[in-house]
This record gives structure tokens, sequence and C-alpha cells, in this order.
């Protein structure tokens, strides 16, 4: 074990007794990994209550809601890998060349170690414990670091992991941001981090003192396109329930919409009603709305609202809006068109429940808005029109790339899911996040006495340079 100057005693002796048990996993059966899971699965489950709960707490989240976007995806991991594990861990063989003849090489997968989940707000169940699902089924330890902005699912998931694994298997450290600062000095094997880019970039420089892996999950402005051939009712209540789950607190929400002029004032229509449908409580939405949420903390809610009062002091239209409650955190769907594209709120990831939309004439309008912005974690384009689809694709580089749809690509089990760039990297999710967490190890046997290598041994006389010659020319 390194030195490690600086690191809390109690965090050391934590992290030796999470490095002992992950040498120790080395050698013990994969169905193990399995049985865990599995049993984990059951044991969510059993707990639903409590996790309605503290979500309830926290984000103001219905129980339907946390069903769908908290429990749902999670045990959707969780059977994944319970079904998947014993084809993921299998040996992959790999072909030789004829310059290997005798040998045989395959890729085996290892387990990193201990391993540290640093878990995010916005979805503080799913987004912290699915990591877990992965950095299991691959044969690690786990120390997690939940989200102090949501204290009511911390807490859960503190108790739920000390109810069920053994401490130095999983381990859940509560705290701020210098408890983090001080797990992110210990020697871990693997990082994966979800949250906003500029603490990605912190957790990036404190891995490179250990040249540590990492798997950054962020997010970014993910733009939505529609043309005058999309089905406009069809956008509308995909967008409206893509962009409104969590209140716009989703790293995959749309941020911001770019529409063929033609259409739009018929899609704003259509999605003011789509809204309407989701959300109303007798005729309107308000913070008696039951399937409404609310905006993490203060903080965050008086972010979003001075985005919103830069661009309509710049000069954009309000489509849609009505009273927001600081107090409780409810703020109410704001839609704007005709925002400047250099306004803050075209700026910056904006993680509330506005949408500004900007309107083209020609299509050429519609690449430079894109790339003048950080490459984002999802791009979704609303067209019947598979040249334009595909033109789109090939030009905006992004996480992923969902066709008359959104949000949807983050659920599949069989789709990587991750960024590029300023979005993140590394991918999650499936057999996906089993590989972020394990060692890909090549391992090579050799047949006995002489081999196509021995060839080449020393001294180079000339039989060596004719072979190189031929193996130049053939091979």
């Amino acid at each position: 074990m390194e030195k490690l100057a600086g690191v809390d005693a109690d965090f050391k002796v934590m992290f030796e007794k999470h490095a002992a048990r992950a040498q120790r996993l080395r050698t013990e059966p994969w169905q193990n990994r399995k049985k865990l899971i599995k049993s984990f699965g059951e044991f969510v489950i059993q707990n639903r209550h409590r996790i309605h709960e503290a979500l309830k707490a926290d984000l103001g989240k219905s129980e339907t809601e946390t069903d769908i976007s908290e429990v749902f995806p999670l045990i959707t991991e969780i059977k994944h890998a319970v079904r998947e594990l014993g084809n993921w861990v299998e040996p992959e063989p790999i072909d030789a060349p004829i310059t290997y003849l005798g040998t045989t090489s395959e890729l085996q997968y290892e387990p990193k170690g201990a391993c540290l989940i640093i878990g995010p707000w916005n979805f503080p169940f799913m987004l912290t414990l699915g990591p877990l699902v992965s950095c299991l089924a691959a044969g690690n330890t786990a120390i997690i670091k939940p989200s102090e902005l949501t204290p009511h699912t911390s807490q859960l998931m503190r108790d739920m992991v000390k109810e069920f694994f053994e401490e130095d298997l999983v381990t859940v450290i509560e705290g701020d941001a210098q408890v983090a600062t001080q797990l992110l000095k210990l020697p871990f094997d693997h990082i994966f981090f979800t949250g906003s880019t500029s603490v990605g970039k912190i957790v990036m420089r404190a891995a490179a003192d250990h040249l540590c892996s990492v798997t950054l999950e962020l997010g970014g402005k993910s733009p939505t396109i529609i043309d005058a051939s999309a089905n406009l009712n069809d956008a509308a209540k995909r967008i409206a329930f893509g962009k409104f789950l969590n209140v716009g607190q989703a790293c995959v929400a749309p941020d911001y919409i770019l529409i063929d002029k033609t259409v739009e004032l018929e899609f704003i229509d259509l999605l003011k009603q789509n809204i309407s449908k989701l959300y109303a409580a007798n005729g309107s939405i308000n913070s008696q709305s039951p399937d409404y949420g609310r905006i993490v903390n203060a903080r965050n809610f008086n972010r979003i609202d001075a985005l919103v009062q830069d661009a309509i002091q710049l000069g954009a239209k309000v489509e849609l809006n009505g009273a927001s409650d600081a107090t409780s955190r409810f703020f109410h769907p704001v839609i704007l068109s005709g925002v400047p594209t250099d306004s803050k709120i075209m700026e910056e990831e904006i993680f509330g429940p506005v949408l500004p939309i900007i309107s083209f004439s020609s299509e050429e309008e519609i690449l430079p808005i894109i790339l003048a912005r950080p490459k984002p974690l999802g791009f979704y384009i609303f067209s019947t029109r598979k040249a334009f689809q595909q033109k789109l694709t090939e030009s905006v580089s992004a996480g992923a790339v969902c066709i008359n749809d959104c949000v949807l690509q983050f659920t599949h089990p069989n789709l990587p899911f991750g960024g590029t760039n300023a979005s993140g990297f590394g991918k999650a999710h499936g057999r996906y996040g089993f590989l972020a967490f394990s060692n890909e190890k090549p391992v090579l046997k050799q047949k006995r006495g002489i081999t196509m290598s021995s060839f080449l041994y020393p001294p180079f006389n000339n039989r060596v340079k004719r072979t190189i010659n031929l193996m130049l020319r053939w091979l």
C-alpha cells in the first residue's frame, strides 16, 4: 500500500479492507456474484416503500415516477446481469495469424479491484446503484459516495447497503465535497463518476495521481431537431415526457429544440397540450399536481429562474409559464421561443423544466448551432426523411442518437450508455458496464519445442534475414 498523506485514518483502514477483499474475490466462482446480485434485486423490490418515501422527500417524485425512473431501470439492470453474466465472464478465443502458428490465445475478463462509485442527485437511487451492479458483476468491491443534495435517498442507500452487504464488499460513505476529496486521494482501481462536467474534471485529475481508470457519465446540451416531415403530435408527446420527467433534471433530457419555422407554431400548441395532459391537475399545473416533481434545492431553483429571465431580457418570447413557488421548489414548466443563441440558457446545461425553441428557415442553419457547443450526451431527431436523419447522425458527434423519440436509449439493456469528450467517456449498462469494471487480460499459450518465433532468434544470419524478407513479402 502506497503512503497516503492527508487521508483520514478511518478511510485508509476501510480502503485496505476493500483491497484485501478484492484480492480474494479474484479466485471466487463467478456464480457467487450471480447469486448475490439476484438476491439484491429481490431485496430492492422488498424495500420499494422505503425508496418511494426517500425520493418523495428529496425530489417530490410520485410513487409511479419513482418506479418508472428509479426502480425499474435498476431491476432491469440486475435481471440482465443475472441472465447474461455466464456469457460475459467466459474467456473469448482470439484467432492467431500464421506467424503465431502453434499458439493459442484468449481474452480473460478479470476484476479491476477496489472501486469508487460517486453518485448524482438527479436520479440518486438508480444512477448510484446501477453502476454497483456492473461493479459486482465484474467481481469487484465498491465504496459508494452518494450525493449529499438528496439526503433521504443517501441515508436510505447507506442503510440498505449495510443491511444487505458485508462491509468490506460494499460500503456507503455519506458526506459533502470534502469527503469526496478525501476518497479521491485513495488509490482505487477504478472510479465511476456521474455528475457535472466541472466536477468530472476534478475526478479525472485526482485519478491521474494513481493512474486509475475512470468512467465519467456527464451531461451537456442535448439538441432536438424537428423538421417539417415529422409527426408533430408524436414529437410533442414524446418530448413533453422526456423533457419534464423529473422536472427536467435529467442528463439525457432534450435541452433545446431546433425546428422548421413552417411547423413551429403548430408544434408549440401541441407541446402545450401534451404537457397539460401529462401533468395538469384540475386543469392547471400547480404545486398540488401529483405527478410533477420538485427542483432539488433553492440554489438550483434560483439558477434556472435566472436563465429564464436572462433569455427573456434578450428577446425570447414566453410561450408557456405559470406560478412557481421557491419555498416548495415547485417550478412551473416553461417554453421559450425565439431564444437568442448567445443567451446563457443556450450556453449552460439547463437541468430544469425549461425548453428553449429556435426556428430555422434553412437546414443549413442547424449544424452551426449544434457544432458551436460541446459534444452532447444525447442527440434527438424527429423526421421521416431517412436522408436527413443520416446526414445529421453522421455530422454530429454525440453519446447517442435517438430518432423519433428521446431518452429511450438510456433504458435499452443491450446498448452502451455514455458520452464523448465533454459529455463523458467510458460506457455503462449491461455488458458494457461489466467491461468498464473489468480488465481485458490477454493470455497466450505457446507449445513446447520448436516454434515459429524461434526462427527469428539471434544470431541474425542469412537464414534469419531470408525468413524476415519472406514474412514482409507474404505475411
